[in-house]
């Protein structure tokens, strides 16, 4: 709120007025590069199904997760677009960033000067130790639950005693986070694309199947909400997949590889049904 407030005292000081429209009309403007650039931040609007994991510890969840979810999900979204849109507004001119990597302090900079740029560093910093560690709590849950129903090995489903953690649940995702040390932020940026445009288009494909296949619900209204909608979810996101890089390609069908060598020896060669995570009502 304090950026988006500079933003907009910045821009009423200026002598010349400013379109509120300069950022959709100028020569730089291409719907094929919005769309590169949304293959990549689509990772920006994952996580917010991380509240989903918290299901067994929390009240009614059939009720107030999916509220939960679409609640954070729609505040997320909004202070996305607004403060992507001041961004823009104030620092028009991206190519005269110092570095890609840290363009947020220069609009930062232009805006509030060093004091901004300290506050946010600040900020950020202690938003990233946020992030990490609910990343943490959320993704051993899970490992913790498919560990407990057979999905995953039975060494993920045990809990430390005193503690009650999934302590070797933790301590995997603790050493695959440590890789971030040795590899670049695009690269990391690649491997998410790809399994978030992977899982966005599996979601919008299993409602259809679930709503019209398994449930055989039928009607004007049905089609609308379970047919079209998710059907042009996913088409919005086979056009993004169009717009990865070679490398997240080579990288994401690898894990998905891996994944797949998984599946195989839980249920022994194909034969055997995959277990179903048994989460809490």
């Amino acid at each position: 709120m304090v950026f988006v407030g500079l933003s907009i005292h910045n821009l009423s000081g200026q002598a010349e007025p400013v379109s509120l429209l300069k950022p959709f009309h100028h020569e730089g403007f291409s719907v094929p590069l919005i769309m590169t650039g949304a293959a990549v931040l689509c990772l920006s609007f994952l996580g917010f199904d991380a509240v989903s994991t918290m299901a067994e510890e929390t009240p009614d969840p059939r009720r107030t997760i999916p509220q939960a979810i679409m609640a954070v999900s729609l505040i997320g979204g909004l202070l996305f677009l607004v403060v992507s849109y001041c961004a823009q507004m104030v620092f028009p001119e991206w190519n005269s960033f110092a570095d890609p990597d840290s363009a947020s302090v220069d609009v930062m900079r232009r805006v509030g000067g060093e004091l901004l740029v300290s506050a946010f560093t600040a900020t950020y910093v202690a938003g990233c130790f946020a992030s990490a560690m609910v990343s943490q709590a959320s993704v051993s849950r899970v490992l913790f639950a498919m560990g407990r129903d057979g999905a995953l090995p039975r060494v993920f489903g045990k809990l430390v005693t005193k503690k009650r953690v999934p302590a070797n649940a933790i301590m995997l995702v603790s050493l695959f986070s440590l890789i971030a040390l040795f590899i670049s932020l695009d690269t990391v940026a690649n491997m998410i694309s790809f399994g978030a445009l992977f899982a966005f288009s599996a979601v919008n494909l299993a409602v259809i199947k679930h709503y019209l296949g398994d449930q055989k619900l039928r009607g004007t209204r049905n089609y609308l909400l379970y047919a079209a909608l998710p059907g042009l979810g996913f088409l919005s996101t086979l056009w993004l997949w169009t717009s990865l890089s070679g490398l997240s390609f080579t990288i994401g069908l690898g894990w998905m590889a891996l994944g797949l060598v998984c599946l195989f020896c839980v249920t022994r060669g194909f034969r055997v049904r995959m277990p179903e995570l048994q989460m809490a009502e």
